[in-house]
């Protein structure tokens, strides 16, 4: 039976989980600041190639991870810096792979939308659009294969589930009925198309009911609501049940760094500022009792001190040598591997 519900929003949690609470807001002022500081050195060209940035989805982002366990696996599209940051990876780390440099998770040759760290099981974020997605189902299909506990977390954006692998991934998911929960981040634009223009199902959790597959939609800007659907979407993959879980939340920015987001009207943007995440979730920890001005100035100078020691990490890192710029083209050593550097002879020296 296909288990679909609309729109929701939990509870707060209460009791001793109050303390939790405040430490979700913390690592949302980080993504904040840290997407916030890396638009500021992509302008200041410190940071190169493509550059897309979680500002306004904390909230998806904090309380979709903290439903993880430890050894369950994350597999993102190429928005992915706050996922990483929610993971547990080192800030600077993942400051220093922006930035190109050796110390980066991915040392340096990754940037922006390909970081990647296996001990975190934080299995790569693709700049293919929905290149994760088969990937992310193989995982899947090995743990099951393994009979382990884990679980795979496949994130992707609302204009995703227009593609081929998108329902592909879905349907072989359900067949053999693996431990995979795809969450859709639907901020009502892919790139600058809206949702409704693009798809002749926009409420894209019901597109799970082709594969008889459970589904929910939430509200992508209440870390708590998120983290309760996460679990409910967890605990059904593991049991054989993958599951489709789309949150709904705006995009305070472009669809990249470069991206002006013309397409927006000014009303359209005021409302997506109205709805700012960190900003409604603050104001609900004060109503709570949990949080005082002295408490979040606190928070936000940590933060901020946090990131600038990120930067300064990055800007202390050296640049990757030429001479490994072909290192990690295969997995393995291949016989013949072509390895000449730009402007060099295809055979033997110049004559």
């Amino acid at each position: 039976m296909v288990i679909m519900s609309e729109l929701t929003q939990a509870a707060p949690q209460t009791g001793t989980d109050d303390r939790h609470l405040v430490t979700w807001y913390r690592q949302m002022v980080l993504i904040r600041r840290f997407e916030e500081r890396a638009a500021r050195s992509y302008t200041e060209a410190e940071i190169g190639g493509y550059c897309h940035l979680n500002l306004g989805e904390e909230a998806t982002i904090v309380g979709a991870l903290a439903a993880l366990e430890p050894g369950d696996y994350v597999f993102t599209n190429y928005r992915e810096h706050g996922y990483a940051l929610a993971r547990g990876i080192a800030p600077g780390r993942i400051m220093a792979e922006l930035y190109g440099r050796v110390d980066g998770v991915s040392g340096g040759w990754g940037g922006s939308m390909h970081l990647f760290d296996a001990e975190a099981r934080f299995m790569g974020g693709y700049g293919i659009v929905g290149g994760q997605l088969p990937l992310a189902t193989g995982a899947a299909l090995a743990i099951d294969y393994r009979g382990g506990p884990e679980a795979v977390l496949c994130q992707l954006g609302d204009g995703t589930t227009n593609i081929g692998a998108f329902h592909e991934s879905l349907n072989l998911a359900a067949l053999w009925r693996l431990p995979v929960v795809y969450l859709v981040i639907n901020n009502g634009l892919g790139m600058g198309t809206t949702v409704e223009q693009a798809s002749a199902e926009p409420e894209l959790y019901r597109r799970a009911a082709g594969y008889r597959m459970p589904s929910a939609r939430v509200d992508g800007n209440d870390p708590v609501a998120v983290c309760e659907a996460m679990r409910v979407a967890l605990d059904s993959a593991r049991s054989g049940q993958p599951y489709l879980l789309e949150t709904v939340s705006g995009r305070l920015k472009g669809h990249s760094v470069v991206d002006p987001a013309r397409y927006r009207s000014t009303a359209e943007a005021d409302a997506v500022r109205a709805g700012d995440p960190v900003a409604a979730f603050a104001a609900r920890l004060r109503d709570q009792g949990l949080l005082d001005d002295e408490t979040d100035q606190a928070i936000q100078a940590e933060q901020d001190a946090i990131v600038a020691e990120a930067v300064a990490f990055a800007e202390a890192s050296p640049a990757p040598a030429v001479d490994t710029l072909f290192d990690h083209t295969y997995a393995t050593p291949v016989p013949n591997e072509l390895r000449r550097l730009p402007a060099e002879p295809l055979w033997g020296a110049v004559r």
